[in-house]
């Protein structure tokens, strides 16, 4: 897949040095995307994310570079969940928003999905932001629906349907 800046595609074993300095590393990020803190690139193993058809990797065009990582899962036939996180490095430049439409527009096309919902901590306006800019809309409020650093966390759900 790709967008104008953009290349989606499967995450490789070449990806750790990025992966480590994007995300798993990147406290900032780790505050509202839910992944194991690493200390170290040894800690980074990549094998799982690999062997998952369901994550891809974000990288930029003219770098050919992990700059953060999309997938989808808990889907249905007709539904799935998307979760989403960039390094810290490449906020507020517009990759998040791209990203995701291009990912919603797979989703639909060629997975057949009729509904992709997405959700955010509250308090994650930038991910709020991200979800309306590609046409979501709120769905639900859930109280304490997961234990993430060690805090019970509400999430906040919106979801798009594809255009018929």
């Amino acid at each position: 897949m790709e967008t104008e800046r953009l290349i989606i595609d499967r995450i490789r074993k070449e990806d750790r040095d990025d992966y480590f300095h994007c995300i798993s590393h990147d406290r900032k990020v780790l505050e509202t995307f839910i992944c194991r803190y690493a200390e170290t690139e040894e800690e980074v193993n990549l094998e799982p994310y690999i062997a998952n058809e369901k994550m891809f990797a974000i990288r930029l065009k003219e770098t050919k570079r992990l700059i953060g990582i999309i997938l989808y899962f808990d889907e249905t036939e007709e539904s799935c969940e998307i979760g989403y996180g960039i390094g810290s490095e490449y906020w507020n430049h517009g990759y998040m928003s791209e990203a995701v439409r291009r990912f919603l527009e797979y989703l639909f096309e060629q997975k057949g999905f009729q509904t992709v919902r997405a959700s955010y901590f509250p308090g994650n306006e930038a991910s709020r932001r991200v979800m309306e800019k590609c046409g979501m809309k709120f769905e639900r409020y859930s109280e304490n629906e997961l234990e993430y650093l060690g805090v019970k966390r509400d999430l906040i759900y919106c979801c798009v349907c594809r255009d018929v």
